[in-house]
């Protein structure tokens, strides 16, 4: 009788244990942003799915919304569940923003997981981690618009490490907000180029001899 008792009140403790677990930390499936999907309409660009990515990334639209518009250097409007930009943008830069905020303002410093929110300490705005109770302070870098950096441009020649490589295959470096990809260059490398096509802050370049 007392060991059927016990076998009850362990299965009652697990069952409210496992209540008390976030939804999004007791899963053990891989956190993936979903797919930028980015359409052009006139002058404009849209992304269809803004709120989607919003509701994934569990973070306030409007928060998400301001940053784009300020890193992509473009106004913009919320239009249900769209964003539009008063601009032409590559999909590429959009990317690479959401990348950049949910590093910033999502991902957990300690255990890697989506599993937090932000909160404040006086002045001070923390990422804390409801999977594992890490806490972080949310640093955002210092926006660097393209117009200041006088090295990038079409044609201009210089040296730069490559960070990454694309799906393509492609060599990837950075400096500052540019992304450069470099056919042929190998993840490490540092190479001389020579920038060639740029829109935005993407270049395609190509290695000097």
């Amino acid at each position: 009788m007392a060991e059927s008792q016990n076998r009850q009140n362990y299965r009652e403790l697990l069952k409210r244990a496992k209540s008390e677990i976030p939804e999004t930390a007791s899963s053990g499936e891989r956190f993936q942003i979903p797919e930028a999907d980015i359409v052009s309409e006139g002058k404009n660009s849209v992304l269809k799915n803004f709120m989607d990515i919003a509701e994934r990334l569990r973070r306030d639209p409007q928060h998400l919304l301001q940053y784009l518009l300020r890193e992509l250097g473009t106004p913009g409007t919320l239009e249900g569940r769209r964003a539009v930009f008063k601009s032409r943008l590559n999909p590429l830069q959009v990317a690479e923003r959401l990348k950049d905020y949910t590093d910033t303002f999502v991902t957990c410093s300690e255990c890697g997981r989506p599993d937090t929110k932000m909160i404040k300490e006086g002045r001070v705005l923390l990422l804390e981690c409801e999977a594992c109770g890490a806490k972080r302070p949310v640093h955002v870098k210092k926006s660097v618009k393209p117009e200041e950096d006088n090295r990038l441009r079409e044609g201009s020649v210089l040296e730069v490490t490559i960070e990454d490589v694309g799906s393509r295959g492609d060599g990837v470096a950075r400096i500052d907000r540019y992304i450069i990809y470099v056919p042929g260059a190998q993840k490490g490398s540092t190479v001389k180029i020579r920038i060639g096509k740029m829109s935005g802050t993407i270049a395609f370049a190509n290695i000097v001899p």
